[in-house]
């Protein structure tokens, strides 16, 4: 990301110097002065935005919203934690972990969320994350469990705050398996919600909002290519990538049944 901010940086100046000068009723110094704090904002606003998805919340909302019920059991296990000894095992598990708090959360499982929430504190740890990951945020998850808007957005920042420090730590590469782990875990629980997931009302819009996210995945994930960590990701989402490349302005039966068993694959081998 921060390879992104340094080339966007110097087209933003340059793009408002040149706006700036066509001002003609404005003094030098005055254009000058507008410039700079316009790039200053801009900057701001690129740097705050670091996270590249909709987060898992906002994905698990969209299911809440179209009234399918809370499936037990099809969450990762929370005893798995204890195999994941590898950094990049940790850091993928990190985003399943989110997506299973976030599926919990926004279902008012409170024992299950509260398992989640002390699993991803043990992986916050290992990955030196654990300031994000306090009893603070459990509280403000306890108190605002009438209030999904609220859950989404406690959920939302806890998960811009993961990537943000891992960018800001030059772990690109981490922070990049915490985006997979959570796409691949808020697609696994989309496409499990239901026997029949492609006739349940708006389920075709969901997956069509998750295409949208898989391709700016790969824009981001690309860059980084040579990591062997993201390589491996890349290699097991091709199937993945192959599928979503054939959908066009809608989805068949066939391709949610082939995206199913593709996802399906991917996450086993996150998970094991």
């Amino acid at each position: 990301m921060k390879r992104i901010l340094f080339v966007l940086l110097p087209l933003i100046v340059f793009s408002l110097t040149v706006a700036t000068s066509c001002k003609g009723n404005r003094s030098g110094d005055t254009q000058k002065k507008v410039g700079s704090e316009e790039v200053e904002t801009l900057t701001r606003e690129i740097e705050e935005a670091v996270y590249p998805l909709p987060t898992s919340a906002e994905v698990i909302r969209m299911l809440t919203e179209l009234e399918v019920g809370y499936i037990i059991g099809i969450s990762n296990l929370p005893q798995n934690v204890n195999n994941y000894i590898s950094s990049m095992k940790m850091a993928l598990n990190m985003g399943i972990y989110g997506a299973d708090l976030s599926y919990a959360t926004l279902y008012n499982m409170e024992q299950e969320a509260l398992n989640y929430l002390n699993t991803i504190r043990v992986l916050a740890n290992e990955l030196n994350l654990s300031p994000l990951y306090n009893e603070r945020l459990y509280n403000e998850i306890k108190q605002s469990y009438d209030d999904r808007d609220r859950l989404v957005s406690i959920l939302t920042s806890a998960f811009n705050g993961t990537y943000k420090y891992l960018i800001d730590n030059d772990q690109e590469a981490q922070a990049i398996m915490v985006v997979a782990g959570a796409w691949v875990e808020g697609m696994y629980i989309t496409t499990h919600i239901s026997e029949t997931v492609y006739h349940v009302e708006g389920m075709v819009r969901v997956l069509m909002e998750q295409k949208k996210s898989f391709d700016l995945f790969l824009e981001i994930a690309k860059p980084y290519a040579d990591e062997p960590s993201v390589s491996e990701i890349l290699r097991l989402l091709e199937p993945v990538r192959v599928i979503y490349e054939g959908v066009d302005e809608s989805i068949t039966v066939k391709e949610v049944e082939a995206i199913t068993l593709a996802i399906e694959k991917v996450r086993e081998e996150m998970i094991s």
